[in-house]
């Protein structure tokens, strides 16, 4: 078994781990919760004041030209763009996460009218069923949304469905699905895929162009450390770009916002799928986020990243053998950059580990769930982080009477 003297070892000749200092963090705790929400970077704190004590606060209205305001929901876009293995024009930052899967869903609902079945899965992240069938129901003609087993995916393609949407990374389990893969059997039934990336970007390599991707979408406040609420981003493949039209369009995606005129003409490119004004200040802590990026590549990441969740699920097995099921996948090629453990009395374990400074989520009904961010995150963290684990596991102090009810967020 892996001792703590080797995590020291580990973290002493870890490219990346000079990048810790970048992140503003509580030194005695272990944070394992950034597939939830990423922890602040010093570079947010500089570009949020600079928006606020500069550009707001001395330049006023004049920032929407001097600051280049109105250009940042496509700029920053293209600085997150290399992050998905998009191209530059192809992605834009705005809205939330849920706005956006909408905007794709309305509009590729009317690229396909000959087509009258969504596929999703039935795992997927609550939200995502909420607005695709929101959508599906407002599409001007009957449209079925399948929510079933990811398994059967394959088998439910035939040529009444039009839309695919699926998320790359299941926020429970951690489990990654075939991008590339499911992206050409997708294709080759003649419907679109819309990918969810929510725990993917900045978590795991993503090539979109390679994968032949139609429609992507993602936040900015897990794996990106973009800030509680951080804006989210769409991407949206250059060929679909002027076909694919936004449902929900406003006048900062119209081709002359400022001539006011009463009929919407869609802007060129990625402008088109703005709908109001952008949150500059959330924009501007999102782009100081991204700077962290210049020093680190998702090759560097991903390889400690697999390091990092193989260690604790070696430690978790070793310590405290058949205590938890395991239910991220050990396959490489099939694990995001989490790790969750089955358990009846997860909620209480994850509360008792947040009172001694282990900081992981509940997932409804029996997840305990823990996020490994290499940026900032060391070896001797999880090694630590299992050891307070087997404590609490020991002490059984996850039965304490004052976790029996639950927080309202878990």
């Amino acid at each position: 078994m892996t001792a703590r003297v080797d995590c020291v070892a580990l973290d002493a000749k870890d490219a990346i781990a000079p990048l810790r200092d970048e992140f503003m963090l509580n030194e005695h705790e272990i944070y394992l919760d950034g597939n939830s929400l990423g922890p602040v970077s010093r570079a947010v704190a500089a570009r949020v004041n600079e928006v606020i004590n500069d550009e707001w606060g001395r330049g006023l209205v004049r920032g929407w030209n001097e600051s280049g305001w109105m250009e940042m929901p496509t700029r920053v876009g293209d600085r997150l763009a290399p992050l998905i293995g998009a191209q530059p024009g192809e992605v834009l930052v705005a809205d939330t996460l849920t706005f956006l899967l909408a905007k794709i869903i309305g509009g590729a609902l009317d690229l396909r009218k000959d087509r009258s079945v969504v596929l999703t899965d039935v795992a997927n992240f609550h939200s995502d069923l909420y607005i695709v069938r929101a959508m599906a129901a407002r599409a001007g003609r009957p449209i079925t949304v399948k929510a079933i087993e990811r398994s059967a995916i394959e088998s439910e393609l035939n040529d009444d469905v039009a839309l695919v949407m699926l998320t790359h990374v299941d926020f429970r389990s951690g489990e990654m699905l075939d991008l590339k893969g499911i992206t050409t059997k997708v294709h080759d039934a003649g419907a679109l895929m819309l990918w969810d990336l929510a725990h993917s970007a900045g978590a795991v390599p993503l090539d979109v162009t390679g994968a032949n991707a139609d429609f992507a979408a993602g936040c900015g406040y897990k794996y990106l450390n973009g800030g509680p609420g951080s804006p989210a981003f769409l991407y949206v493949r250059k060929s679909w770009q002027g076909l694919l039209e936004n449902p929900l369009p406003g006048w900062l995606g119209h081709a002359r916002p400022f001539d006011f005129e009463l009929d919407y003409e869609p802007a060129e490119g990625m402008q088109a799928f703005v709908t109001s004004s952008p949150s500059i200040v959330a924009l501007a802590a999102l782009d100081g986020a991204l700077d962290v990026w210049d020093r680190a590549s998702m090759d560097q990441v991903r390889a400690k990243s697999l390091q990092l969740t193989d260690l604790f699920i070696e430690l978790v097995e070793a310590r405290l053998p058949g205590v938890f099921e395991i239910v991220t996948p050990r396959d490489h090629a099939k694990r995001g950059s989490q790790v969750a453990l089955r358990h009846p009395d997860s909620y209480g374990i994850i509360q008792a580990l947040l009172q001694r400074g282990v900081i992981g989520d509940f997932r409804d009904p029996d997840i305990a769930r823990f996020g490994f961010t290499p940026l900032y995150l060391r070896f001797v963290d999880v090694f630590d982080a299992v050891e307070i684990l087997v404590d609490v596991m020991k002490g059984e102090s996850y039965r304490d009477a004052e976790f029996a009810v639950r927080n309202a967020v878990t």
